[in-house]
């Protein structure tokens, strides 16, 4: 429930503290005096969009801010609006998004005006009515329906995707099957365009590469004088000398080591120029392979291993296309069997929604008749979509008669002003009684209502009020009445600027404020006794 209220430079308003209360709250107050503007800031702090035009004049920024219990936990609210446009969210002083803020207000209050009246003429709102009233059973069936709807309607989209690039799939099978047919008959290997560049250079100049080989290894080990000769004797000198000195020993091994690798180099060397013979046939072999790769690059714009990945996607392509017949009879199996199982949830779901359709009517036409709708009759109407949804095929519309030998017809097509606001009602009343939300706001409840009806209304509040807290503004003294907290708002101005006041009323000022409500201007001994009837009529 909301406990307290600050409002602060917003609109005609310049500071205003409100505590509310359990039960029946009732706000009363001139035209014009802000009553609504209270509505408006509270509905800011409750998550609705900021607007520079709730700045008043001459300051810089509103704010407002809102203390209220949920479920046990405090939570203060604070929403600042600053002429500039920025606009401040906060809650138990920590800054949040505008959504964060939404999904705690929307489990604290609801406040209920002349836009619920609009949504209650929308048959889009009325299967929600349905399937809240009965949303314990009503709620798997749907999650049911709207899981199996999605797999139906992923079928479906990968059937009618199949359908759509048959033809286009086939008229370039052809043109892939060539296409992976040369590259498959290249028999590509990843680098080999690299290593045939290398052999072709070897090839190319195999003499001169053959001539420097053999001058090399005869130089290091030939017949007659060899550096392998050489540094082997200045090793075997050396090696006679090594107990002299240290130094003579390090000199020796050092030696040693470059003998046993040129001894090393020498024999790769040989085995080099044994090898390296001059074979036009295999040269010729790898200029041609070589062309083959480089035509293909060319043709394909595309590397090596680009060619080997694409090779295998035309497989995976020509795969698809050859087995797509195979695939459509598949997936059609499957939609049919899906759409089954859908046909068959549906139902489920729709039967469910009869069901509590026929209890909702009998709920409202006994609301109604509390409301002094006497000859009302009520049907919940249901015709079926021709497409399936993730909600069903239901579709549903309230049907109405508010006069004797009327017959049925759309809501949005029978009732008046006054009438909506006590069908509204009574479908509050109803929505309460399972609903989880602690507190109900309402604006303009009274709309083309007076009289003996203007009662029964304030006697419905007042019974909602019994589980929910209500904040109620209204300018009918029968509604007030019911009030078990009355609150007058009132309009002040100097020579400057204009003020707006709330003020909790005493007893005695809740009989004044009625009978003000009653009379006008002149509070008369007649218009006290009639306020003082209404309140203790509402008892």
């Amino acid at each position: 429930m909301i406990t307290h209220i600050s409002i602060r430079d917003f609109a005609i308003i310049e500071n205003v503290e409100i505590d509310f209360h359990e039960g029946l709250n009732i706000i009363t107050g001139e035209t014009g005096a802000g009553k609504s503007i209270v509505i408006e800031a509270v509905s800011l702090a409750l998550g609705s969009r900021a607007d520079t035009a709730f700045v008043r004049s001459g300051k810089e920024k509103a704010v407002v801010q809102l203390v209220g219990y949920l479920k046990g936990q405090e939570y203060i609210i604070t929403r600042e609006v600053n002429t500039s446009g920025k606009n401040l969210c906060k809650v138990n002083g920590e800054i949040v998004t505008l959504s964060h803020l939404n999904l705690i207000c929307k489990k604290l209050a609801d406040i209920h005006g002349q836009y619920d009246h609009q949504s209650l003429l929308n048959p889009d709102y009325h299967i929600r009515l349905v399937d809240m009233y009965k949303k314990d059973s009503i709620e798997p069936a749907k999650q049911k329906v709207s899981a199996i709807f999605m797999h139906y309607r992923d079928i479906s989209s990968r059937l009618r995707q199949i359908l759509a690039e048959e033809s286009e799939n086939k008229r370039k099978r052809d043109f892939m099957a060539f296409e992976l047919d040369e590259i498959k008959k290249a028999y590509l290997i990843s680098g080999e365009d690299e290593q045939l560049e290398e052999t072709i250079n070897l090839l190319q100049n195999s003499e001169k590469i053959y001539e420097s080989l053999a001058g090399a290894y005869e130089l290091l080990n030939g017949e007659e004088y060899s550096s392998l000769t050489g540094t082997r004797r200045a090793m075997d000198m050396l090696g006679s000398i090594t107990g002299y000195s240290q130094n003579l020993a390090d000199i020796h091994s050092q030696i040693s080591d470059t003998f046993y690798q040129l001894e090393e180099l020498a024999g790769e060397i040989r085995d080099m120029r044994d090898r390296t013979v001059f074979s036009p046939d295999e040269l010729n072999q790898a200029i041609s392979r070589m062309d083959l790769l480089d035509n293909l690059k060319r043709k394909y714009n595309m590397s090596i291993d680009e060619l080997i990945a694409y090779g295998s996607e035309l497989e995976e392509k020509l795969s698809y296309v050859e087995n797509i017949d195979q695939m459509k009879e598949e997936l059609s199996q499957l939609k049919e069997r899906c759409e089954s199982d859908l046909a068959d949830a549906s139902v489920e779901l729709s039967q469910l929604r009869k069901e509590a359709a026929r209890e909702l009517e009998a709920k409202i036409l006994s609301e109604l008749e509390e409301l002094n709708f006497k000859d009302a009759q009520l049907s919940i109407e249901f015709t079926s979509s021709e497409e399936y949804t993730s909600s069903g095929t239901d579709i549903v519309e309230f049907m109405i008669s508010t006069n004797r030998g009327e017959s049925l017809k759309p809501l949005s097509k029978v009732a008046s002003g006054g009438e909506m606001s006590r069908i509204m009602l009574a479908f509050k009343k109803i929505v309460g009684d399972y609903d989880d939300i602690p507190t109900m706001i309402f604006d303009e409840i009274d709309t083309g209502i007076s009289g003996i009806t203007a009662s029964i209304v304030g006697k419905k509040l007042q019974q909602i009020a019994e589980k929910h807290q209500i904040i109620c503004i209204t300018h009918l003294p029968q509604i007030a009445a019911f009030g078990a907290h009355n609150y007058r708002i009132a309009k002040e101005s100097d020579d400057s600027s204009t003020y707006t006041t709330v003020l909790h009323l005493r007893p005695e000022e809740k009989v004044q404020e009625i009978a003000r409500l009653l009379g006008g201007i002149n509070i008369t001994e007649t218009t006290l006794k009639s306020a003082k009837e209404l309140i203790e009529a509402s008892v």
